[in-house]
């Protein structure tokens, strides 16, 4: 609910500005203003993809893991998303994801409010409160059963694996 919120203030807000602005400047000059920077995204666009798609090549090639050029595909993606858009507000924020130095800054930004975050979601004794995903396969390994909420006595439920040899089968 909190991103609908958001994202209809943004639109607004992206609207708003835009026909003050064209009411300013005019309704040809504004097209024009809002088609250059579609043009100018696009090529951003093409130019950063193509390095970012080299740079994570490498990366595969040497064995790691491309997560940042991953993030950098996104952020591509979101910013010429943001410059098809019409709008000042959006295109601006569309060429902020699209420069790399301004990108890094935009990253840095986004990860101090994840750490926001994250540490807003710990619990009283600085620890996050969870458990292990893996818990239920647990159980059954301990127990020797192959299903933690079967007993000989209740018979299996739908979707438990009996083995051949198991007397309920």
């Amino acid at each position: 609910m909190p991103f609908l919120f958001f994202f209809t203030l943004f639109a607004l807000l992206d609207f708003v500005i835009l026909f003050s602005v064209g009411s300013q400047i005019g309704l040809l000059t504004t097209l024009l203003m809002v088609l250059a920077t579609g043009v100018i995204g696009l090529h951003l666009i093409r130019r950063e993809g193509v390095a970012t798609l080299a740079r994570a090549q490498e990366r595969f090639a040497r064995g790691e893991v491309p997560t940042g050029e991953l993030l950098t595909g996104a952020a591509l993606i979101f910013g010429g998303a943001l410059l098809m858009a019409p709008g000042f507000v959006s295109d601006g924020l569309g060429l902020l994801c699209l420069i790399p130095d301004a990108r890094r800054l935009l990253g840095k930004g986004l990860a101090r409010l994840g750490l926001r975050f994250q540490a807003a979601s710990m619990g009283a004794g600085g620890r996050r409160h969870h458990q292990p995903a893996d818990d239920w396969h647990q159980a059954g390994r301990d127990s020797g059963e192959y299903s933690a909420r079967t007993t000989p006595e209740d018979g299996p439920l739908e979707g438990d694996f009996i083995p051949r040899g198991d007397a309920r089968r």
